[in-house]
């Protein structure tokens, strides 16, 4: 199968993946006699390339995400059914079991899984901030470094969450930390290259890709510093996330692991610009971001 395909910032590469009888056998019944697995990204209504993106034949939903969870059904015999949805659209179908599996950047976290959720993790949660090249701030791993800025994030994410505590603990100590939500990721960019916010708090990958993208252009930006998405005692992941219960979180887990076992894990990722975010294994239901978020 081809991954990267339709894209303009990367070279599509072929893959070949077997289908694996003994991982196929723990997939619930089911799903093998629909043959499809329907995999859920929360991609709408702007992209957020290189994990998920619009592809540049206009209509192919590609980037490292679905191309993951297209990879994960060829190991399992089925054919991928990769859907966009709106971010908080896109867990209500998860938990009504509309999707089968969510390959959209999700953070495996202690509350999701109170919420009904299972995780097979692939990948490191890192979060960025991304700001003006010509800002010389740089975030230091310590709230603090935040004192005084406006800081832009997305609602409903776990980015936010952990903004929102900081700017908590400023609070207390007597200082500010304005945290502002835009309509779509256009209006974020508009208004950091108008220096109405200092920074961007992003997942790391697509604050790498959008820097490189700027690069020659008049409003370049740069990557100042990066925070695991569990928070500073615990690497935070991304997962593969399904319905609890479901029977799908230790298939999902071995399917990925057999990728990673024999090479087309590691391929993926590097066509996308995201070696340094790999893991050694999956595994069903890591410990996640605390819900008390300390």
């Amino acid at each position: 199968m081809t991954v990267a395909a339709n894209t303009d910032f990367t070279t599509p590469l072929q893959l070949t993946v077997p289908k694996v009888e003994a991982i196929r056998a723990k997939v619930p019944k089911a799903i093998l006699d629909r043959g499809t697995l329907v995999i859920g990204v929360g991609g709408l209504p702007n992209s957020t390339p290189p994990l998920d993106l619009i592809g540049s034949d206009q209509k192919t939903l590609t980037g490292s995400e679905p191309d993951l969870g297209r990879l994960v059904a060829a190991v399992l015999g089925l054919t991928p059914d990769v859907q966009n949805a709106s971010w908080q659209n896109l867990f209500v179908r998860l938990k009504s079991g509309q999707f089968d599996a969510g390959f959209s950047n999700i953070t495996v976290t202690e509350e999701r899984k109170t919420q009904g959720l299972a995780f097979a993790s692939y990948r490191k949660d890192n979060l960025g901030f991304e700001v003006n090249k010509n800002n010389p701030w740089n975030f230091d791993g310590t709230y603090q470094s935040l004192a005084g800025k406006t800081v832009a994030v997305n609602t409903g994410t776990n980015q936010e969450k952990i903004l929102l505590e900081w700017r908590n603990k400023l609070q207390a100590e007597g200082k500010t930390l304005e945290v502002r939500n835009f309509a779509d990721i256009n209006s974020t960019y508009l208004a950091l290259a108008s220096g109405r916010i200092d920074a961007y708090f992003y997942p790391n990958p697509t604050v790498a890709y959008h820097a490189a993208k700027t690069a020659s252009t008049p409003n370049p930006t740069r990557s100042a510093g990066s925070y695991s998405g569990a928070g500073a005692t615990l690497q935070g992941l991304i997962a593969a996330t399904t319905k609890k219960d479901s029977g799908l979180a230790e298939p999902l887990a071995e399917a990925i692991n057999y990728l990673i076992e024999n090479g087309q894990y590691a391929k993926l990722l590097a066509a996308y610009g995201l070696s340094d975010e790999t893991v050694q294994r999956s595994e069903v239901d890591p410990p996640g971001l605390p819900i008390s978020n300390t």
